[in-house]
């Protein structure tokens, strides 16, 4: 029996405005996704803002109530503001759209500029080259972003078992 060892420690980063709808659904996500395959030993997950409006607060409470209807807790994450040292310690910084991007990409060092990708690079079924901001939309508007996200968390999945856990 040969033993293969454990994979080396992957982080991933979900950018948002303000980190109160979008990233932290990203980042709720792709947690219970991480943790149903059994890689929460080394794999892990933050999300953040590319804006201080909303630093130290909760998710939305409408972002919360449609993740949590599909079985994702987000009442423990709390906003915070990204800053350079993000870059150094994950590696993929997803962003949810091209205004963050801009943002991302103005604190980020040159040398980890690719890591830096929309989220929506790794959609599998779904076409959109964001993911839109539900904040001023209804309930349509948030149930439509997560399965944005739940397509996308499926591809970076996907995306990190063959490029980093290829045996």
């Amino acid at each position: 029996m040969t033993l293969v060892p454990p994979p080396a420690a992957f982080s991933v980063l979900m950018v948002c405005m303000g980190n109160i709808c979008r990233s932290p659904s990203a980042h709720g996500v792709m947690r219970s996704m991480v943790h149903a395959r059994g890689w929460s030993s080394w794999f892990s997950v933050d999300s953040c803002g590319t804006h201080a409006h909303h630093v130290g607060e909760a998710p939305d409470r409408r972002s919360q109530k449609h993740a949590l209807l599909r079985g994702y807790d987000l009442s423990d994450l709390r906003a915070r503001q990204l800053t350079r040292e993000d870059f150094e310690g994950h590696n993929l910084v997803l962003v949810m759209d091209h205004e963050n991007m801009a943002r991302a990409q103005a604190l980020c060092p040159p040398g980890q500029r690719h890591k830096l990708h929309r989220l929506t690079e790794f959609c599998r079924n779904m076409r959109s080259p964001v993911v839109p901001d539900p904040y001023y939309d209804g309930d349509q508007g948030f149930e439509h972003v997560l399965d944005l996200i739940e397509d996308a968390c499926q591809g970076v999945l996907q995306h990190v078992e063959k490029e980093h856990l290829a045996l």
